[in-house]
């Protein structure tokens, strides 16, 4: 059975557009690579963060709405933790997928 989820990624790119582009490129196949749907990407691009840790003061901010199942994600997420390029990762689960507004009216 699997599962809607919403993924945030801050990627660590050194401010590099065509390196975020890359980086989601990859993303995407790790994704569809353990049997994960993407519905949704959305780029938030780069912004500065409230406070630093380290040297790192920016990073690439993306969103991915994703179909999966829970063994599945958490093959993600241990295989994204040992990437260098992204800095932080959060899921969230999501209800199920609206229906359309057509069955609302009746």
């Amino acid at each position: 059975m699997k599962n809607r989820y919403e993924g945030l990624f801050i990627l660590n790119v050194k401010g590099s557009e065509d390196g975020a582009k890359e980086v989601i490129e990859r993303l995407e196949a790790d994704f569809k690579k353990e049997g994960a749907a993407v519905e949704q990407v959305q780029k938030m691009g780069n912004r500065q963060f409230s406070y630093s840790k380290g040297d790192l003061s920016n990073g690439y901010y993306v969103n991915f709405v994703f179909q999966a199942a829970p063994a599945a994600l958490l093959k993600l997420q241990a295989k994204l933790k040992l990437d260098e390029s992204i800095y932080r990762q959060h899921y969230l689960r999501l209800g199920a997928a609206k229906p359309a507004k057509a069955a609302k009216a009746a």
